[in-house]
């Protein structure tokens, strides 16, 4: 089990700013702070594609407010709408 699913993490929300090596992104809060975050194990096994400008949920330490583990990938509302497909012949 994670470590810090006993309540005592901060779920906060914010947006993509960078993709980094290894897994890592830097992720602007909606008060204009910005974190290091790495992916969930949940989204590495799915293989959920995080990219620049996605909105994600974030766990972060009570202890470091500097780092944040990635939790959840918000649908992107273009993302939703209907898509009309060619057939290529």
């Amino acid at each position: 089990m994670p470590c810090m699913s006993d309540g005592k993490s901060i779920e906060v929300e914010g947006k993509i700013v960078a993709v980094l090596p290894g897994t890592m992104f830097k992720v602007e809060l909606s008060n204009g702070h910005t974190v290091l975050a790495h992916i969930s194990g949940k989204l590495r096994k799915n293989f959920i594609k995080i990219a620049a400008g996605d909105k994600v949920k974030m766990e972060m330490s009570p202890y470091d407010l500097e780092k944040a583990r990635i939790t959840y990938r918000m649908k992107d509302e273009r993302a939703l709408a209907p898509r009309t497909f060619r057939r290529r012949y």
